[in-house]
This record gives C-alpha cells, sequence and structure tokens, in this order.
C-alpha cells in the first residue's frame, strides 16, 4: 500500500484487534462485521419469549429502517424498553460499541464493493483452488504468487474487454452514455442496474430551503425474509447540481444511487459534476498496485527493467 493506510478495515468483534487498530491505523474507520453480529442474535436472544413474535422484527427496523443516528437512538431505546432488555449484558455491549457496526453511523466512509453484511470469505476467495488445509508454507509462497498472476491476468483481460467491448446504454441517458465512455464495463453494468432502478421510483419534493430542494424517494428494500418500503430522503442543490441521499451509497461505494439519479431527471440535469466520476473506476487511467514486482515477473533482475519500472511508478 505504499505506507497509506486503509481507508476502512472490517473485523470480527475481536478486542485485540480492536486494540491494535486504534495504535496502528488511528485514521482508519474500523467496522465490525454485521454478519458475525446477526449470527449470534438468535443465540443471545432466542431464550426470550417474545425473539419470535415482535422482538427480532423490532431489532432488524433498528438496523435498516432507521437513515439519521437520532431515528436510531430512538428505535434502540424503544426495543430495550418494550422488550425489557436493560439487563442483557449482550445487547449493552453492541450499544457501546454502535458507531463500529451500526449502518446510521458509517454512511460516510468509502467501502468500494465489500458489505458488513457479507461473511468475510475474501481470502478464501483469492485462494480458490491454490491452497488447502495441508499446503507447507514453501507451496503457500509458491501458490500465492499463482493466485496473484492469475488476478493480474484476469484484470489485463477486464482492461482489454473495457476498452474493446462496448456495453450498450439502456436508455437515452447523456448521463449513462458518459459513464459508458469512461468506466471499466464491470462498473458500467454497476450503473446501469441503478439506471434500471429508476422506472419505479415517484421522487416527490418535501421542502426547499433557498438553492436546495428536499426530495423524498419511497423505494423496496430486499432484505433476507422480505421486502419492505422504505423512504429516502435526497438533498439537491440547483446551484451546483449536486445530490446526496440518505441512503449513502455513494459515500459507501463510490455509485450514483437510483435515487440521486431520478431526481437529477426531475430536475432535467444532463450533465454531472466531476465529482460523480470518479477516477477508480475509468478504463483509461493505470493503477499503480499493477507495478508491484513478484517473483514471476519476467526480467525483474535486467538493470534496464528495473529502471523503466522507476520511471514509471514517477510518472504515475
Amino acid at each position: 500500500m505504499d505506507g497509506i493506510a486503509p481507508k476502512a478495515i472490517i473485523t470480527d468483534q475481536d478486542r485485540a484487534m480492536k486494540n491494535a487498530i486504534v495504535i496502528v491505523f488511528p485514521e482508519t474507520q474500523h467496522r465490525f462485521c454485521l454478519w458475525h453480529i446477526l449470527k449470534k442474535v438468535s443465540e443471545k436472544l432466542g431464550s426470550y419469549s417474545s425473539y419470535k413474535t415482535g422482538m427480532k422484527n423490532a431489532l432488524m427496523k433498528c438496523l435498516y429502517d432507521t437513515q439519521l443516528v437520532d431515528e436510531f437512538e430512538k428505535c434502540w431505546n424503544q426495543l430495550i424498553n418494550t422488550y425489557n432488555l436493560h439487563g442483557n449484558v449482550w445487547l449493552q455491549s453492541l450499544y457501546v460499541e454502535r458507531e463500529h457496526w451500526v449502518s446510521t453511523f458509517l454512511k460516510e466512509c468509502f467501502l468500494a464493493e465489500m458489505s458488513t453484511m457479507q461473511r468475510s470469505e475474501s481470502m478464501n476467495a483469492f485462494f480458490d483452488s491454490y491452497v488447502h488445509s495441508r499446503t507447507n508454507l514453501k507451496e503457500f509462497v509458491d501458490q500465492f504468487d499463482n493466485a496473484l498472476k492469475k488476478k493480474i491476468e484476469n484484470e489485463n483481460f477486464a482492461d482489454f474487454q473495457s476498452f474493446n467491448v462496448r456495453i450498450p446504454c439502456i436508455s437515452r441517458s447523456s448521463i449513462e452514455k458518459r459513464f459508458q465512455e469512461l468506466y471499466m464495463n464491470a462498473k458500467f453494468k454497476e450503473v446501469q442496474q441503478q439506471i434500471n432502478g429508476i422506472i419505479d421510483l415517484n421522487p416527490k419534493l418535501h421542502k426547499s430551503d433557498g438553492a436546495v430542494k428536499i426530495y423524498m424517494v419511497e423505494d423496496e428494500v430486499c432484505l433476507e425474509e422480505f421486502t419492505k418500503l422504505v423512504t429516502h430522503f435526497v438533498d439537491f442543490s440547483d446551484k451546483d447540481a449536486v445530490a446526496k441521499c440518505s441512503c449513502g451509497l455513494f459515500e459507501m461505494m463510490e455509485i450514483l444511487c437510483r435515487h440521486i439519479l431520478v431526481v437529477f431527471r426531475c430536475n432535467d440535469i444532463k450533465f454531472l459534476s466531476k465529482m460523480y466520476i470518479l477516477d477508480l473506476w475509468r478504463k483509461d487511467i493505470k493503477r499503480g498496485y499493477i507495478l508491484i514486482h513478484s517473483s514471476y515477473d519476467g526480467g525483474e533482475q535486467r538493470a534496464d527493467s528495473n529502471r523503466y519500472s522507476s520511471l514509471l511508478n514517477i510518472c504515475y
């Protein structure tokens, strides 16, 4: 990482890791994996008679129905008081550390495509078919290089596809065409998913405050067991055509959400602010990490090759 600390780290609730991260990465957003926490819900609360008759749904409401900190606090207090959970030590500990796992507190930090809801299987996926439980250390080092080489080959192929295969637009939107021109195919597909989601949305002007308009956008959210309606609020500035949504998708994933896109459509916005075109997803930008050497690099020991690599690093 060239000495640069990560913006976010997701772990389970291990106390030693939490203490170490505070010391080593003081500016990094440390999150607890929500999957690990929710996995314990039935174990910690299942003995209550009201668990299946309302308690579990009330807990899920705290997590998924609150978009502001005040809303979460009110909802959590209602959960504790309604089901008399004041003495539950596990819930008390979760509340104390709520800023590490409740999404309402975590919307301002970029997470790429990682979700606090997914199981932490990224390393398993990385080494899929390369190592197993009996792999010794020497084999592991060799297989690590093989896995890394395959990853880079896949990414080079994806770059080639992005430059040579154009995914057709699904609308006549000039905004979609702009993303089609600049973004890698895989990321453009994600943009299209949001554009496609606009069809069912009907934004309503909630209130105006000078050049800022606040819209209400009702949208369906699919959870594990059911689908429910959630109201999102989009702040839109007429002055600079900039919007911010309570869903936090752009801040967390750096992809414009359908709620902002439908508000742009309502206000006849044809061209995007530069802040919405991320270098991270552009196909015309080389990324520094592809210059990192590993043992399979050809010509690594040659002086001219090393000079060339150094020059590339300086240029980028």
